[in-house]
């Protein structure tokens, strides 16, 4: 760490790169790729078009030129060699775990290597006892939640995708189980990172999983979403929570979106402990009832999600309702079957395909958004009226019992002027998220996309503050650049 520091004032921030081939970015230097083939092994480095351009890109529309090489470290051994070989030539490092994210996160915006931490899967540690488990960055979500399986504990942190979990720490992902269970800012217990001149840290100390302290700065959490720019994640030790007894899975149709977001409201201020409390517009409903095969109404609709022993959750599905059927829901039916509850859910997880099917041809451009839940009806209401006046073909669907929303956006990328459109409801959204005193973004992340926003968010003394942090940690900045800051 000290060396880092003492380079930050004869370096600077973002100096000229000087290792590619005659100076011109995108040609790494044979003796550069024959270095990283020493760390890794031959088998464990591309050049390949291919390779380069499938690791230049994420899930969202955001392109830009691909990354110079890709390699596959196996251990963090050789994690923290590729970072101190690339650091000392200047060379831009982008860490890549399933490429599921939605900002441009992994978009090589300045070429350089790209850090490829799947090979390096392994689950390190299972503490059942203390409720806690250490895996590496290659290990996803559904890997882990197969492991315990029986075991009577799982991780409930879902967005969805089947991503990479220290990806999730990367970009303080959520999801449909926040609500109950908390973001990954509150699963997070400890992580290992490899610092971007390849020094190794264990930001609560090497082997600890304690539940809480107030030992010092919160360096968990600082590397918590930081999205790659910090340092690369090599481990991440986790909460893990008594799997439910129980589980039980509601559906309702309501009226108007108002409705539907009036009950959300309502339910969580009567203490109703749901664990999942969905939202989809008319437009998602006709998406997945077409694509998942379902028959549910087309109508703004409530997925509600219980879980404790048969006693309680009848009484939360009674409660619950009465709560839906006071703000005039007219279809209401529950599963307790494991088949059904899992239809159900995959049609929700399903949504972006179910989504770009309803226009064949178009890509799909997503942004998320989250408000105080005292603000969610309004927001929710003239974002609905928004899509409309900009004629575009939109769903809204989200996480709603956290007050955080989504919208899949279909657009012609053909079209320069729908193009612009959405971009510019996109940023319309944004911002009266900010003006509601929320946020930019609940869990898409900042990436490329979202930085103006971010400095509104935040305020110039915010901002600073980051960037002398990021300079502290990574004077040349060189890990991720572009992305956040």
């Amino acid at each position: 760490m000290a060396n880092l520091l003492r380079a930050a004032a004869t370096w600077g921030l973002f100096p000229w790169r000087g290792y590619c081939s005659g100076g011109t970015q995108g040609e790494l230097s044979k003796g550069f790729v024959e270095a990283l083939k020493a760390v890794v092994g031959s088998s464990h480095v591309s050049t390949a078009v291919a390779v380069r351009e499938q690791h230049g890109h994420d899930e969202s529309m955001h392109r830009c030129q691909p990354p110079d090489a890709v390699v596959w470290p196996q251990n963090v051994e050789q994690v923290s060699q590729l970072a101190a070989l690339c650091y000392s030539q200047g060379v831009p490092i982008i860490p890549f775990g399933t490429g599921t994210g939605l900002e441009g996160g992994v978009c090589a915006v300045q070429g350089g290597v790209c850090i490829n931490l799947t090979h390096m899967d392994k689950i390190l540690e299972l503490n059942l006892e203390d409720f806690s488990v250490v895996v590496e960055p290659g290990v996803t979500r559904k890997a882990l939640n197969t492991r315990l399986r029986d075991s009577g504990l799982w991780f409930p942190v879902d967005p969805g995708a089947d991503a990479s979990l220290c990806g999730m720490v990367a970009t303080g992902a959520s999801g449909t189980n926040a609500v109950r269970y908390g973001t990954m800012r509150e699963n997070v217990l400890n992580l290992e990172v490899v610092l971007p001149g390849g020094e190794l840290l264990h930001t609560a100390g090497l082997g600890r999983h304690f539940r809480k302290s107030a030992a010092g700065y919160n360096l968990t959490g600082l590397f918590v979403g930081s999205e790659g720019t910090l340092g690369l994640i090599t481990a991440a030790t986790l909460r893990l929570h008594p799997a439910p007894e129980a589980t039980v899975v509601a559906t309702c149709a309501f009226p108007s979106v108002r409705a539907a977001v009036d009950s959300t409201v309502h339910i969580l201020q009567a203490a109703v402990p749901v664990a999942r409390i969905e939202f989809l517009d008319d437009v998602t409903m006709d998406a997945c009832n077409k694509h998942s095969q379902l028959n549910c109404s087309v109508a703004p609709t409530l997925f509600l999600e219980f879980h404790g022993s048969e006693q309680v959750l009848a009484e939360q599905l009674q409660r619950a309702k009465e709560i839906t059927q006071d703000n005039g829901a007219f279809h209401f039916s529950s599963a307790k079957e494991a088949e059904e509850r899992g239809r159900l859910w995959a049609a929700r997880h399903s949504a972006w395909y179910a989504v770009l099917a309803l226009r064949p041809g178009c890509k799909g451009y997503s942004t998320d958004v989250c408000v105080p839940i005292s603000r969610l009806p309004e927001i929710l209401v003239q974002t609905k009226e928004d899509l409309k006046a900009q004629g575009l073909t939109g769903a809204i669907l989200g996480h709603v019992g956290d007050g955080n929303f989504h919208c899949l956006l279909l657009v012609d990328p053909e079209d320069p002027e729908e193009l612009h459109r959405v971009k510019a409801f996109s940023e319309l959204l944004g911002r009266r998220a900010l003006a509601l005193h929320g946020t930019c973004t609940g869990e898409h992340g900042i990436g490329l996309g979202k930085r103006q926003l971010l400095q509104e968010e935040v305020g110039a003394v915010g901002m600073e503050t980051m960037r002398r942090l990021k300079a502290m940690l990574d004077p040349r900045g060189l890990m991720n650049p572009g992305k956040v800051l």
